[in-house]
């Protein structure tokens, strides 16, 4: 077993949208990341994720039949994106998350994008 300092790994972070793997269980990562702006429109068609808000503000957007939505986490608040569901999550000022998620998930899901896909395996 091994303690994971969140604040010494965030420090250790410096760009935005490429999640770093910190721990892992049951076959799931747990990534940490920094991000502002807005991310790419995907789907991961066969992994829910969820979304732990460290420090900052986190947009999630998704889109569904009766049409496009949004909602904002603060600190300490998360939300479960279910699998197959179009989303994009966004941040005005830099904002800190955990994310957790199968291992071996891109985070552009069934999109690739020369700036926002992260490397897989990355860890810190």
């Amino acid at each position: 077993m091994q303690v994971v300092d969140l604040a010494d790994k965030l420090a250790r972070i410096s760009e935005h949208w490429r999640p770093k793997i910190v721990a892992e269980l049951n076959g799931q990562e747990v990534k940490l990341a920094k991000l502002q702006g807005e991310f790419v429109w995907h789907t991961h068609a066969a992994a829910d994720e969820l979304f732990l808000v460290v420090t900052g503000e986190l947009r999630v957007d998704w889109r569904d039949a009766a049409g496009e939505h949004s909602l904002k986490l603060r600190p300490g608040q998360l939300v479960v994106v279910p699998r197959g569901v179009e989303h994009r999550t966004a941040a005005e000022l830099e904002t800190a998350c955990l994310i957790f998620e199968p291992a071996d998930v891109l985070n552009t899901g069934d999109v690739v994008d020369a700036k926002l896909t992260a490397p897989r395996g990355a860890r810190i």
